[in-house]
Order: structure tokens, then C-alpha cells, then sequence
């Protein structure tokens, strides 16, 4: 990445989620580039040994904690980073949690973390994130279950794949449509995915909503530019999954690096896996 490097320790990424597993290795991976980052993590035990470990190996890393379903925490941490850096360039929403029960209450809590969480840390940050020339810089840590085929309903699908057309207000009515539906049962006959369906779900509301964002972002002076872009880590080993994957934690969080990092002038709105662009 050195021969295309626009970013310096001056530069500062946040990476919610991120004291175990790829958030981690993301953490790790961005700071040996030389950025500054900003660990958070809603632990702050746990988030705190993780920062003291990677501090170990001699690498510029900060701690906030942060928990994604809670507006209190993410203005704490903007405030933080408004007091202490004066502002930030790179976003990586990492943080996410999985349904292994039916409960509206667990599928409810998926949907705040991975989509709400998601939007609500974007929202109460985007004020701190520094357009540029080079281009300040959101990634949203999704997921292949997070593609179209898996929704078989046909209105749906339709008003997402409509680009042109999306909205915020469609995928929120979306991820709703979803809570409805699972409270009076049988998620299946209404075209819900069968397994780990709040994931599915709040993983293809996440790249919905990184579209609708890619659409907006750019409506700024000029020079002042936003990339805006989703990514599938691949089946990586983490607590996530039960430590299930066949994939390491450092391959899953290369892709969000390499986003992180492209020249000016790279792709916006699109969703990759292992560095290359996936259709939705």
C-alpha cells in the first residue's frame, strides 16, 4: 500500500466491536500501517487488555469503550474524539451479534445492534469524519448472509435492488416489516430466511443502508469526498459463530483494510469479499 499512501499517524480510524476476534485483527492490521486507531469495545476490561496487548507490540492504539445500542455511549465517544483528536477518517462498524433463539426479544436485539447500532454510530459520528481530497473513509462489517437470495419476498427484494430509488425509510420499514412478521410467527411463509433470520436480515439491511449512504455522502463541497463501502469477511473462526469458521480472524479482516486504505478515486456504495466486488 506504500506507493499509494495518502494516510499518516495523523490519521485516525474508529473500529467499533473490536477487542477480540476480526475487530481486533482489524485494529492490529490498521495500526501497523501506521494509523491511529481507536479501539472500542462495550468491556471496557476486556477492551482495555486488548488495547494494553497491542500496545505491546509497540503499535499507536487508543481505548474508548462503546456500546452500539446505547445513544449515552456513542456521544461520550464523540465527544472524546472531538476533545482529543479534533475529529477522525476512517469508520469500520464491526460490531455484531448472532440469533441462536427465536425469541422476539433476541431477534429484536440482532436488528439493534447490527442495523440500528450500525446507523446510530454512523449518525452520531459523521459530524467528527474529515472529508477530504483523499476522502474520508466507512466500512460496515456484513456478512454473505447479508445478500438479496436470501429474502424471498418479491416486494422486498424489488425495493432493494432499486438503487436509484432506495431510501432510508424503505430499508427501515424493511427491518420492521421483519420484526412484525417473527412476533406473529412463521417467518418462513412470508419469505424470511429459516436460519439465523435477524442476522440474515440486519445483514442485508446493512448493505442496503451502505448504499443509501454512498448516495448521500457525496452531496458535499467538492474536495470533500466519502467512500462508502460493505464487506463479507468469509466464514472466520470467531465467538460469533461458536469458533465454527475455517477462516482466521486476520484473512477475515484483510478486505476491511484494504477498503480502508485505497487511493483516492476508489469504489463507493459496493460490497466486496476477499478484495473483490460482490453483486448484492
Amino acid at each position: 500500500m506504500a506507493s499509494s499512501r495518502w494516510w499518516s499517524r495523523d490519521t485516525v480510524a474508529v473500529v467499533t466491536g473490536a477487542n477480540k476476534g476480526i475487530g481486533y485483527e482489524i485494529v492490529r492490521q490498521l495500526a501497523k500501517e501506521d494509523v491511529t486507531v481507536i479501539l472500542t469495545a462495550r468491556n471496557e476490561q476486556l477492551g482495555m487488555l486488548s488495547t494494553e496487548k497491542l500496545r505491546a507490540e509497540g503499535l499507536n492504539i487508543d481505548f474508548h469503550t462503546l456500546d452500539v445500542c446505547s445513544t449515552d455511549s456513542i456521544a461520550s465517544l464523540s465527544q472524546n474524539i472531538k476533545q482529543k483528536y479534533g475529529g477522525f477518517d476512517i469508520l469500520v462498524n464491526n460490531a455484531a451479534t448472532a440469533d441462536y433463539g427465536n425469541s422476539y426479544e433476541e431477534l429484536k436485539l440482532v436488528l439493534q445492534t447490527n442495523y440500528w447500532g450500525v446507523k446510530n454510530v454512523t449518525k452520531g459520528l459523521l459530524p467528527l469524519l474529515r472529508p477530504s481530497s483523499s476522502g474520508a473513509r466507512i466500512i460496515n462489517v456484513s456478512s454473505h448472509l447479508g445478500m438479496l437470495e436470501r429474502i424471498k419476498n418479491a416486494t422486498f427484494v424489488q425495493q432493494l435492488s432499486d438503487i436509484g430509488n432506495l431510501s432510508e425509510e424503505k430499508v427501515d420499514a424493511f427491518v420492521q416489516q421483519f420484526l412484525e412478521d417473527s412476533n406473529s410467527g412463521d417467518l418462513a411463509s412470508r419469505g424470511w430466511p429459516k436460519n439465523l433470520s435477524a442476522y440474515c436480515v440486519s445483514k442485508v439491511a446493512l448493505n442496503a443502508y451502505t448504499r443509501v449512504l454512498a448516495k448521500e455522502l457525496p452531496n458535499r463541497p467538492e474536495g470533500q469526498n466519502f467512500y462508502v463501502n460493505s464487506m463479507a469477511p468469509g466464514y472466520v473462526k470467531t465467538d460469533l459463530n461458536r469458533n465454527s469458521g475455517i477462516l482466521t480472524p486476520e484473512k477475515g479482516a484483510d478486505t476491511v483494510v484494504w477498503l480502508a486504505l485505497l487511493p483516492p478515486g476508489g469504489p463507493t456504495g459496493q460490497f466486496f469479499y476477499q478484495r473483490k466486488y460482490l453483486a448484492f
